[in-house]
């Protein structure tokens, strides 16, 4: 008695119901709606899936798989298609939301956009105006080859003409403010700053 040529409806049906159902049924489970008896499912379930017992069923089981990959493949072109199908129906309904939520998933998948985060640690409102301006000193030093050299002193000056008036603040900060005064005439014979083009 030699091999079988030819796959039966049980195996078959085996192989499809363990393709279709991956992840959700048991190869026993299909064994079992297969048809097979109950009490020996599981070893049967192992023994269909065996290429030396039965290359037939393997074979089978591979087929279907590729089938089942290719029909529900995501390739770029696909993707993009879909999202415009997406589109085209939504503007049809006059979902004007959707259209556009449509067309950005295909902008995203063209690679036409560039998600930036910043992540803050702290607020700026909650900083001290002299923690803002060592904040700030950092930062210019950090970024030194982006930035032209100016006077600390001469950009504070030019904010302040600019309405950042002393005056506008509480009398807690104008106490700040001279201390902060007072340390920077200290250091600004020193101190050169940058600041963007």
């Amino acid at each position: 008695m030699g091999r079988p040529k030819e796959l039966t409806p049980k195996q078959m049906k085996f192989a499809e119901l363990l393709v279709t159902n991956e992840g959700r049924m048991t190869a026993t489970e299909a064994a079992k709606q297969a048809g097979y008896e109950p009490e020996r499912a599981r070893f049967t379930a192992s023994e269909l899936r065996n290429p030396n017992r039965y290359p037939l069923v393997v074979k089978y089981i591979g087929e279907l798989r590729t089938e089942l990959q290719k029909k529900y493949e995501v390739t770029y072109e696909n993707h993009v298609s879909e999202l415009a199908k997406i589109r085209n129906d939504a503007l049809k309904k006059g979902a004007w939301s959707a259209a556009v939520n449509a067309e950005v998933a295909r902008g995203k998948a063209a690679g036409l956009y560039v998600e930036q985060k910043i992540i803050k640690h702290g607020r700026l409102e909650d900083m001290t105006e002299k923690e803002l301006e060592l904040k700030m000193k950092t930062i210019i030093e950090e970024h030194k080859g982006l930035l032209i050299e100016a006077d600390f002193d001469d950009i504070k000056e030019e904010v302040n003409d600019n309405g950042l008036d002393e005056s506008d603040s509480g009398g807690s900060e104008n106490s700040e403010q001279s201390e902060l005064d007072k340390g920077t005439e200290e250091d600004s014979d020193e101190e050169m700053v940058r600041t963007s083009h």
